[in-house]
């Protein structure tokens, strides 16, 4: 009996050490296992959409059909289900857009030679740019840390969002910066274009993310009658009551938009309301008002803003400022020049009146839009990159806008173009500066 019962007991012991140690198995592993389980839900800023289509969207800058291209074989992939390593920035309230050129001994993100996507006119170094110093800068703010762009982010972050860029030839340069650092991880596919190739649509397929930029320079319906070189035979007419519907037909489909737009009010222009001719700007043959090209400005600034606060867009509206340009000694039709190989320190030039009444125009009438932002329930945000980009006299093409500009001797005749910026170069800092504003909320 003793035995039987010793033994009967010695089992019980055994089998509750077995349940026990068991237990605490499954415990440790359960817990160690739970963190990779939930991480992606918690760091991920923006959730994922449930499936991507087989076939890209077919996103159009016009009603014209879209043209279906096959994609490029792509020989990386990015995993679905891969959580985002990166934590946010923890940089609060900080002015992405008060800083320094500081050297940067990593050199630029990308180079002419790794990324086809670069447009002949910013190509300066296959057009013969002899010097390098300008590639080897970064834009560092004063009160906070600014992480160079993460292609690997950006996508994982995108999957299955639609960008559109909408301006004038600056958004065109810049969405080239954009392609150029994301094609370093996948290569995208050109979906759509106009005749002219200003407007396009690119797809990434692995991300089923479409970026597009949309050529509208007034963000207004406007008749413009230049050539290829911006030679005008006649005055734009500008309707500053109808928004441009290359723009506005497919505004509400992006995710994500960049709206731009200022140079081109400069130009000489006959200005509409109520198909009625208003005045207009530097047409002095023509017995009109001159109103001056601020007023059609700041009308044009207001109707956009009022338009995108009561259009019900759930996405997150950039507006960018107008970006100033570097010509000296004369403008870009009287022999002006953009020499300079290095960044200015701040105060060493001051901004053209031209630009600085636009930039002026843009923040009275954007602090006017945020002030009733909250109150529609529409997401806004500035990108002020004037103050940063007035420093880089040297980021522009100057006379190598055109390949080999001097092939032919030191004094041939070449236009310079102080105005668009050189890739690589300045302006893939936007891009920093953008997707940390997007990360940090």
């Amino acid at each position: 009996m003793r035995i039987d019962n010793f033994n009967h007991k010695s089992f019980l012991l055994k089998l509750l050490l077995t349940v026990f140690f068991f237990g605490l198995a499954f415990r440790l592993f359960f817990f160690h296992s739970l963190p990779s389980l939930i991480s992606p839900l918690l760091e991920t800023p923006f959730p994922e959409k449930d499936a991507i289509p087989e076939n890209p969207p077919q996103t159009s800058s016009s009603s014209e059909p879209v043209p279906q291209l096959t994609p490029a074989p792509v020989p990386i992939h990015i995993p679905e289900d891969e959580e985002d390593q990166v934590a946010p920035t923890e940089t609060g309230k900080c002015d992405y857009f008060i800083g320094d050129w500081v050297p940067n001994p990593l050199g630029p993100a990308y180079t002419n030679e790794s990324c086809n996507l670069i447009e002949s006119h910013q190509n300066c170094m296959t057009n013969g740019r002899p010097d390098r110093e300008f590639l080897n800068w970064r834009w560092v703010p004063r009160d906070c840390d600014l992480p160079q762009f993460d292609p690997w982010r950006f996508l994982r972050m995108m999957r299955n969002k639609a960008w559109a860029l909408i301006g004038d030839s600056i958004s065109r340069n810049h969405v080239q910066s954009l392609l150029c650092m994301l094609a370093k991880v996948e290569q995208p596919a050109l979906v759509y274009h106009d005749e002219e190739y200003k407007s396009r649509s690119w797809h990434f397929p692995l991300s089923n993310l479409t970026i597009s930029v949309i050529w509208s320079p007034f963000l207004m319906e406007a008749a413009i009658f230049e050539d290829i070189n911006g030679v005008s035979s006649s005055e734009i007419q500008l309707y500053l009551d109808k928004l441009d519907s290359k723009w506005t037909n497919q505004y509400l489909n992006f995710d994500y938009i960049i709206i731009s737009t200022g140079k081109w009010f400069v130009k000489s222009a006959i200005y509409y309301e109520n198909d009625t001719i208003l005045g207009c700007h530097g047409c002095s043959n023509k017995n009109l008002t001159d109103l001056g090209f601020d007023f059609a400005y700041r009308k044009t600034l207001r109707f956009v803003m009022n338009s995108i606060l009561s259009s019900n867009h759930k996405g997150l509206i950039f507006f960018r400022t107008s970006t100033p340009d570097h010509f000296e000694n004369g403008e870009w039709f009287s022999g002006g020049t953009c020499n300079r190989t290095a960044p200015i320190k701040e105060g060493e030039m001051e901004m053209k009146d031209l630009s600085r009444i636009l930039r002026e125009v843009e923040l009275e009438e954007f602090g006017n839009t945020t002030s009733e932002a909250s109150r529609y329930g529409v997401n806004v945000k500035i990108l002020d990159f004037a103050p940063l980009m007035l420093l880089r006299p040297d980021g522009h093409p100057g006379p190598y806008r055109q390949f080999h500009p001097f092939a032919e001797g030191p004094n041939a005749k070449a236009q310079r173009d102080c105005l668009h910026w050189c890739l690589p170069g300045p302006i893939d800092s936007w891009n920093d500066i953008i997707m940390e504003m997007i990360v940090n909320g």
